[in-house]
């Protein structure tokens, strides 16, 4: 069985992968922003960071701990219920099948069949990368 992670250790590494190799003994250290605006400066610079976080970590485990210590039990579900929307528009289940299914509005389900539409979206870039390593 894996070693329990908790998220102040998840914290703590997310820390060290972020600051290039230092580590900060004190967590309070960092800036903790407790609410920004969508566009707030910050917003994209920390969106940013995360991803460059996610890009170099290939421990799947350690990525999942990092989202659910990230986010609430609400959050963890509503963008897991969103992954499983677009997976959903992708095989062309219809809107009200989805709305049905998974509990989803159907203006989320526009939103996201408008986004995968877009042949430059990261969805569609996605999903074309994965039917080129298919074959």
């Amino acid at each position: 069985m894996p070693e329990a992670r908790s998220c102040l250790d998840l914290s703590r590494k997310l820390i060290f992968v972020i600051s290039a190799g230092r580590l900060y003994p004190n967590l309070s250290e960092c800036a903790i922003i407790p609410s920004m605006h969508v566009n707030d400066p910050r917003v994209k610079e920390n969106l940013n960071e995360l991803a460059d976080l996610l890009a170099r970590v290939e421990d799947r485990e350690f990525i999942a701990d990092f989202l659910h210590c990230l986010l609430t039990p609400a959050e963890v579900a509503d963008v897991a219920s969103r992954w499983a929307l677009v997976k959903a528009l992708k095989r062309k289940v219809p809107h009200r099948e989805i709305a049905k299914d998974f509990g989803i509005s159907l203006c989320k389900i526009t939103r996201g069949s408008r986004v995968l539409k877009r042949p430059d979206s990261a969805f569609s870039r996605h999903f074309s990368a994965e039917e080129q390593q298919g074959q």
